[in-house]
């Protein structure tokens, strides 16, 4: 074999060794992070489940639309005492939406005290570490409250099923986690403007309603003192 030769089989020989080598340095960091999971809740899991495991009621979880589908909340805080190591807990409570029975949004707040100081980028690290590389997308979502307020993504971790977002709480100074199945969320948002939408359309018969059932309640009241007041009543 010519020195050439020898010299090329050498090289390609390394050039093998180290991307096998590379390639076994980089494989943890190449498998895909599981974004349905956050603190035990899985995305898709049904209430019952995330009852026990947060040791709540049925009767706890509040409703928010009986149809075309029904859409839950459930409002839960972490243990405020300290844990074993002694650490407090960061996050301040964490907000749990059902489409039907499945958890399709998580929302967790972070304490504005146990989180001062930090930046955004301090944030995006630590999330890193569990879920992998974020990006950065110039892009809003709607933050679950009474008014749905846009709120800008800080920090994204996504792939075809899920997502999870960094942003600032628009009530505090502070941060908070917003996780969500695409295709659930899809459907929630869908119900919920067809609930809105129903909710206008059937406004006036409630409002109709609403005004009989206050007619009666006078009207049985009156008649009641009536029966009461006029046997004894002396001119």
């Amino acid at each position: 074999m010519s020195p050439n030769i020898k010299k090329f089989v050498c090289m390609t020989a390394l050039a093998a060794a180290a991307t096998i080598s590379s390639a076994a340095f980089f494989a943890p960091m190449l498998r895909a992070a599981d974004l349905s999971s956050y603190r035990g809740f899985r995305l898709g899991m049904d209430l019952n489940a995330v009852e026990k495991q947060v040791e709540m009621k049925t009767s706890e979880a509040k409703l928010i639309h009986q149809r075309p589908a029904v859409m839950q909340d459930l409002e839960w805080r972490p243990r405020s005492f300290p844990s074993p190591s002694g650490e407090l807990d960061p996050v301040k409570d964490v907000l749990l939406s059902f489409y039907n029975g499945q958890l399709f949004r998580i929302v967790a707040s972070y304490d504005r005290y146990r989180t001062e100081g930090m930046t955004a980028q301090d944030m995006i690290d630590a999330i890193s570490t569990t879920y992998g590389l974020a990006a950065k997308p110039t892009a809003e979502i709607l933050f679950p409250s009474l008014y749905s307020e846009k709120v800008k993504v800080i920090a994204r971790w996504e792939d075809s099923e899920y997502s999870l977002n960094l942003v600032n709480s628009p009530y505090q100074p502070g941060f908070a986690l917003v996780s969500f199945s695409k295709q659930l969320d899809t459907l929630a948002q869908a119900a919920a403007v067809e609930a809105s939408r129903l909710d206008a359309q059937e406004a006036p018969q409630r409002e109709a309603e609403h005004a009989r059932r206050q007619s009666d309640e006078v009207s049985a009241k009156q008649e009641k003192a009536r029966l009461v007041n006029k046997p004894s009543f002396r001119p």
